[in-house]
């Protein structure tokens, strides 16, 4: 299960936050297949690759409450907590950054912890991407901007690395993923 965090709605749809939404578009470009099924507060599809079955997902609750939608989901199809990866948007990583994990806390990501909070574990993969942060401006109004002209191109290429990070998940291990992109 390949997740992507962010808001449902026009109003966020590029915005920083919705960072993980992307990354799931762009793999559904790449694959050529839409997210047309909706299921427990989610939009998904299903889909064969590398002889595996992958489920791409984007929570469609709010990012404060995605672990409950992603819970529903992993209950109803047995999917394990091994076999998850989420992917979102990180404020500590520079711009276009990429930064894959096992496992920790939410470094004050409010889906991460919706996740940790209804999974019961801190322990799933992640794929962070950079978005970096202005000191001038709170966290919150950032997150929720739209990318600047500048942040664009290197957002674009995280995008693309993403997709390529998390479509590896599929069939490689994952410390062997981790060494590839977390360059």
């Amino acid at each position: 299960m390949i997740i992507g965090l962010g808001n449902p709605g026009g109003r966020y749809k590029a915005t920083r936050h919705n960072l993980g939404f992307l990354v799931v578009d762009e793999i559904c470009n790449r694959l050529q297949v839409k997210l047309d099924k909706k299921k427990f507060k989610n939009q998904y599809t299903i889909v064969a690759r590398d002889d595996e079955t992958v489920m791409l997902l984007k929570p469609l609750t709010y990012m404060n409450n995605c672990g409950e939608a992603i819970a529903s989901m992993m209950r109803y199809y047995a999917v394990e907590i091994a076999d998850i990866l989420v992917i979102y948007d990180d404020l500590d990583l520079p711009s276009g950054k990429l930064r894959l994990r096992e496992s920790g806390n939410s470094a004050g990501h409010n889906g991460i912890k919706s996740i940790i909070q209804y999974l019961k574990t801190k322990d799933f993969k992640r794929l962070r991407v950079g978005i970096g942060k202005d000191p001038l401006q709170d966290s919150a109004d950032y997150v929720l901007g739209k990318f600047t002209t500048k942040e664009k191109k290197a957002i674009k290429a995280a995008i693309e690395k993403a997709t390529a990070a998390a479509l590896a998940f599929v069939s490689c291990d994952f410390p062997s993923v981790m060494n590839e992109y977390n360059k």
